[in-house]
């Protein structure tokens, strides 16, 4: 029996019990589907953060009171005892570093813009110094960013994100008009460029005025994030700005020699690498959850195997009579089990894809297809269909042809 023949004699058996081929074929969809699903997510969220969050140049780090993502109580704890990091840390840094090219302040809440008669609530607000849109590597999409002199001047000027712009301007042109800050009036200079999202939630719900401005409606006590530009670009330039602020920020802040740094310096991928870190967490754990479930469905395969050598066993004698040998029969069930199970797991592919697409249509989070997660994914169920198709095959292939024939099965 060649290749082709046992193909379709496999086909016609699937076909022949369709309701049983569907339901044996669940595990192995589910497994799949759920494989697919992990990575497709796992990759589009890991993608996302390379292009979403390292939105600072390769040349930016930060100086702050704790990190930006903490992994445990004990250090959100340790943190909050540190002292704020001030703006007069800011103006020394301005003075006293020498490597770096660009020096900014950002501060930040969340409040109320209204517009007219139209609100916007959970509004980041933000406090700026002029360079600030430089080293958050934003562009200005409408209009311009703060001057030096209205930062000096406290000037009540305001860059908005595009959720402002369409949210509460909607078709008007936002140049030139007054917003109100939980109640202290803006005029708008700026609108950024859209960002988009970020794990589902929006980077364009934003509002940012000058720093000593932001400082008068929010006080002075809070602690500030200062952003700082490498001279001379990344590499060693970089590890060179930041040795020299930790230096000069452990003078200022008066750190005993010996002791651990009592504020936190940041390169833009230290969250970005958390949160690989997480999804593969994600994936490590719910990858071998799956593979519980094509195990499961490779033990039904099993069974319905079993079960069709049962039924067919008149079938297997008079093959048997005719001629067939011990490895036609072999090949014919483990060709049908192997591709029961890859039928399955095309079917698992599209489900998978289609609930991590579901996901991110839902909930904003990102997907990536990768080609070969479905490659490993049609490729994994083949080999379950196969080795679950063995016993039942050679259990086939051993039946002794005149026992078979008698058989009133």
């Amino acid at each position: 029996m060649d290749l082709k023949e046992a193909f379709k004699l496999a086909l016609q058996s699937l076909w022949a019990n369709k309701l049983r081929t569907v339901l044996t074929l669940l595990g192995v969809m589910i497994g799949v589907a759920s494989v697919i699903a992990v990575v497709t997510l796992v990759n589009g969220a890991n993608a996302y953060v390379d292009q979403k969050l390292n939105t600072f140049g390769s040349d930016v780090f930060t100086v702050s009171k704790q990190p930006t993502a903490i992994t445990s109580f004990e250090d959100y704890t340790k943190f909050q005892k540190r002292k704020n990091v001030q703006v007069d840390a800011y103006r020394w840094l301005v003075e006293q570093c020498h490597k770096c090219a660009l020096i900014g302040v950002q501060q930040t809440t969340r409040g109320t813009v209204k517009f007219s008669t139209e609100s916007v609530t959970d509004v980041a607000l933000r406090g700026w110094t002029s360079g600030m849109p430089v080293l958050n590597n934003l562009d200005i999409a409408q209009g311009r960013t703060f001057t030096q002199s209205e930062e000096d001047h406290s000037a009540h000027v305001a860059i908005i994100g595009t959720d402002i712009q369409e949210n509460l301007l909607k078709s008007e042109d936002p140049i030139g008009k007054e917003i109100r800050v939980d109640g202290v009036p803006y005029t708008v200079v700026g609108v950024g460029a859209k960002q988009g999202k970020t794990l589902g939630q929006s980077q364009d719900n934003w509002v940012a005025v000058p720093l000593p401005a932001f400082q008068r409606s929010y006080g002075l006590q809070k602690s500030v994030t200062i952003f700082l530009k490498a001279r001379g670009g990344s590499g060693l330039a970089m590890q060179d700005a930041m040795e020299e602020t930790r230096v000069l920020m452990r003078a200022f802040r008066h750190d005993i020699p010996g002791s651990d740094d009592d504020f936190n310096l940041d390169q833009n991928d230290a969250f970005a690498t958390i949160m690989k870190q997480i999804t593969g967490w994600f994936a490590a754990i719910a990858i071998p959850a799956a593979g519980i479930s094509l195990v499961v469905g490779g033990i039904v395969i099993m069974n319905i195997m079993l079960v069709s050598v049962t039924e067919r066993t008149r079938e297997i004698g008079i093959r048997k009579a005719l001629g067939a040998r011990k490895k036609d029969v072999m090949a014919q069930f483990i060709i049908e089990s192997a591709l029961m199970s890859l039928v399955g797991g095309i079917i698992g592919v599209f489900g998978g894809v289609l609930v991590a697409y579901g996901v991110t249509i839902v909930a904003g989070f990102p997907a990536n297809v990768a080609i070969w997660s479905i490659l490993v994914g049609l490729f994994v169920s083949t080999v379950t269909g196969i080795f679950f198709g063995v016993y039942p095959a050679r259990k086939a292939a051993d039946l002794d042809p005149i026992v078979a024939l008698r058989s009133d099965m």
